[in-house]
C-alpha cells in the first residue's frame, strides 16, 4: 500500500550549521484485529503484511495452529467521513469447528504488553495453550527413534546471524526506526524477515506467514530479534514451536523463566562472537566454542 514510510520536515543541526530538509520516517498506524466479527485487540504497527500480523497474533493467543484453522482474513470498512477504507481494521474468520479459547481481558493485556502480568499467571497461560512441545534436547541416539535429531547449533553460526539480519533490513536503512525479526534454518539460511515499528509485530508477521504457508510448527528454525527478548517474544516463539530465540540485547527475567520451563533455547547479547545462553544450552555446541576460544 506504499505506507511503510512517510516524509516529514526536520530542522537539521550539524556542527553549528542549521538547515531544513525532508526526512524519511517509519509509518505507525493502529490496526484493529477482529475475530469472527468481534473486536479483539488493537496494536500500533507499520502497515504491511497486516493479514500475516493478525494470523500470527492469533497463533500466540492459542486460536490458530494450522492453515486449515483459518477460513479467511478481510479488511473491514474504515471510519473516514467519506467511507473510504483506511485498511486499519481486519477481521479474521476461523474455519467451522475451530474452538475459540476464552481470551479474557487479562490474557489480552499480558500478551500485548512488554512486561506482562504476574509471572505465574503468564507462565500458566502459555503452558495451557501451547500446541507443540519444543523440548527436543535429549540424546538423539535411540531417544527419538525415527524422528529428526535435536537441533544443534555451533556458536560461530549464531554469531553470523545479526549481520545477515542487518543486511536484509531494507526499510531500516531509510529510516533507522524499525525493529526486525528473522527466521533462519539451523544451517544459517535466511528463511524470512519482517520489519515493524514493534518487534512483537515483526514476529507475528513471521509466524502468520508461516501459518498461511502451512509451515507450523517451526521446529527446526532459529528466531532472531533486534533489541531485547521480552516475555512476549519468548511466548510467541513457544507458541509457534520455535526451539531457539536469539536477541542482540538482554532478555527479561520472565522470558528466561518461560524458556527454562518450556525447553526454549534463549540467547541474549548476541554481538559478534560473544553471547549469553540463558536457557536450553544443550542445543549449543559449547565444546566447539571452548575449542575456538
Amino acid at each position: 500500500m506504499g505506507r511503510v514510510t512517510e516524509r516529514r520536515k526536520v530542522i537539521r543541526i550539524r556542527d553549528g550549521a542549521v538547515s531544513a530538509r525532508p526526512d524519511t520516517l517509519v509509518a505507525e498506524e493502529p490496526l484493529e484485529i477482529r475475530l469472527n466479527g468481534k473486536p479483539l485487540a488493537i496494536t500500533m504497527r507499520t502497515p504491511g503484511d497486516d493479514f500475516a500480523l493478525a494470523a500470527g497474533f492469533l497463533v500466540s493467543e492459542g486460536v490458530l495452529a494450522h492453515r486449515q484453522d483459518l477460513l479467511n482474513i478481510v479488511y473491514c470498512a474504515g471510519a473516514t467521513v467519506d467511507g473510504a477504507n483506511t485498511y486499519n481494521i481486519v477481521d479474521v474468520k476461523t474455519a467451522p469447528g475451530v474452538v475459540i479459547p476464552d481470551i479474557t481481558l487479562e490474557r489480552n493485556v499480558y500478551t500485548t504488553s512488554s512486561c506482562g502480568l504476574c509471572g505465574k499467571a503468564s507462565l500458566d497461560a502459555v503452558r495451557t495453550t501451547a500446541r507443540w512441545p519444543i523440548d527436543d534436547t535429549h540424546d538423539a541416539h535411540g531417544a527419538h527413534g525415527g524422528e529428526a535429531p535435536p537441533v544443534r547449533l555451533d556458536p560461530a553460526l549464531l554469531a553470523r546471524l545479526p549481520d545477515r539480519l542487518r543486511a536484509a533490513q531494507r526499510v531500516f536503512d531509510r529510516t533507522g526506526g524499525l525493529h526486525a525479526a528473522a527466521l533462519f534454518r539451523e544451517d544459517g539460511e535466511l528463511l524470512d524477515i519482517r520489519e515493524d515499528v514493534g518487534r512483537h509485530n515483526a514476529v507475528d508477521k513471521l509466524v502468520g506467514r508461516a501459518l498461511q504457508n502451512g509451515a507450523l510448527p517451526l521446529s527446526r528454525a532459529i528466531l532472531l530479534v533486534s533489541g531485547r527478548a521480552s516475555f512476549e517474544l519468548a511466548q510467541k516463539a513457544v507458541m509457534a514451536g520455535i526451539p531457539v530465540l536469539a536477541a542482540v540485547s538482554a532478555p527479561s527475567s520472565l522470558a528466561v523463566d518461560l524458556a527454562l520451563e518450556s525447553g526454549l533455547t534463549l540467547v541474549g547479547f548476541l554481538r559478534g562472537a560473544s553471547m549469553n545462553v540463558y536457557a536450553g544450552e544443550d542445543r549449543i555446541a559449547l565444546r566447539a566454542a571452548a575449542a575456538q576460544g
